[in-house]
């Protein structure tokens, strides 16, 4: 049967991998099981997302425009200018915002418009596509499908979990056609500050690439709100040129199921992003896009998600805080834990405690130069869950750590 080779480079599906790791292991009885492994938000949503679902019910039988409603498209781009203090008049909702079934799909289909294929090659030099290392795997999976090269970046506590874009060398540089930035990061939950989104920005325009902000943590945050894409090029020019954002509901607004997201832009991309979604992308349903454009228009439910998790952390420094190579988090709701063999605890936690975890060696590739996977020394423990479930996990851990 002909196929698409590339597809068995995804085989290293970091679940995938992780059910692998587990197999033949059983829990101990009597022990709740505590999934910490998965990012998923276990907080309830708003009334008034029920209440917005129930009102529109009736257009579940229409099909969307990948467009949008002016609703949604409106709604976002005010959550943009008020979240990120972008000048009147920055953004046109309607040439500047596509809505996404959450981000996932979109991060992987720009990679599909903006690699060029063989025919555009210079010099028949294969694009690259630059990561950071660990990363998430969609972005791996993106390059691979569209046949670029992936380049993976280290970002880790020696450089403060902050890939160095701008020291790969010219080579790379110049075959460079996308770059994917998680910001508040994912697993490490590290915040770029505004000079390293500049140059970042400055690089993609001087080399010609298109930077993507994945920026879904972005209301995820303890102390200061971390800085985003769009405001850094207001302050630049105003011009959204080079710069692709995605935003998402899952973490903000515990909205994993809905499938909820965007994408903003230059127009001109935009327009040849919609085209390309037209042809062969999901739509997001009319009673999802209206419950969608409430939530970004409700500030207060987000404070109180921020102001959850932000206990979640005081109480996992409480608990782990002693312990060697333990750090909180800035931003997101993981634990980036360094525990010395990342397997090893992977499988014990989930064996002797009924607690799942994932290794950060699955969400990490090799380094190019040293051959060690930076993610091998960690744990990733999700803080997803209600009180009471994050202390009894955490309590787990600890107890296993400490032993």
């Amino acid at each position: 049967m002909m196929k698409n080779s590339r597809i068995n480079h995804l085989y290293d599906y970091p679940f995938q991998k992780l059910a692998t790791l587990l197999e033949g292991t059983v829990p101990p009885a009597g022990l709740k099981p505590l999934l910490m492994h998965l990012g998923e938000p276990q907080l309830p949503q708003p009334a008034f997302v029920a209440e917005t679902l129930a009102e529109n019910q009736q257009f579940w039988n229409r099909y969307p425009s990948a467009r949008g409603t002016a609703a949604f498209r409106d709604a976002a781009a005010g959550w943009l200018m008020r979240r990120f203090n972008l000048p009147a008049g920055m953004l046109e909702p309607a040439r500047n915002l596509l809505p996404l079934p959450g981000t996932k799909e979109g991060i992987y289909q720009l990679a599909q418009l903006v690699v060029p294929g063989p025919e555009d090659w210079i010099d028949g030099a294969q694009p690259v596509v630059l990561m950071s290392n660990p990363t998430y795997h969609v972005y791996k999976g993106a390059a691979v499908m569209s046949g670029a090269e992936p380049v993976y970046v280290p970002a880790t506590a020696q450089n403060n979990f902050l890939p160095d874009f701008e020291g790969v060398g010219e080579d790379l540089l110049n075959r460079t056609a996308l770059v994917y930035l998680c910001n508040p990061s994912n697993p490490q939950g590290t915040i770029a500050d505004r000079d390293y989104l500049a140059r970042l920005i400055a690089l993609a325009r001087r080399h010609d690439f298109i930077v993507t902000f994945d920026e879904c943590y972005t209301d995820i945050y303890r102390g200061d709100p971390p800085a985003g894409s769009l405001e850094i090029c207001a302050a630049i020019d105003g011009s959204l040129k080079n710069v692709m954002a995605f935003h998402s509901l899952s973490k903000r607004s515990s909205g994993a199921g809905m499938r909820s997201g965007f994408v903003v832009g230059e127009p001109d991309l935009i327009d040849d992003f919609y085209m390309l979604r037209s042809t062969g992308g999901a739509v997001v349903p009319l009673p999802l896009l209206a419950a969608s454009a409430a939530l970004w228009g409700d500030d207060a439910h987000a404070e109180q998600t921020r102001s959850h998790y932000a206990a979640l952390f005081e109480l996992a420094e409480r608990m782990l805080g002693n312990r060697t190579g333990f750090y909180k988090p800035p931003a997101g709701f993981f634990l980036w834990l360094d525990v010395g063999d990342g397997e090893t605890v992977t499988r014990d936690l989930w064996e002797r405690h009924a607690v799942k975890t994932i290794p950060g060696a699955y969400f990490s590739y090799p380094d190019a130069l040293s051959g060690e996977n930076p993610g091998a020394r960690y744990i990733r423990v999700a803080l997803v869950h209600e009180l009471e479930d994050a202390e009894e996990g955490l309590t787990r851990i600890a107890d296993y750590l400490g032993g």
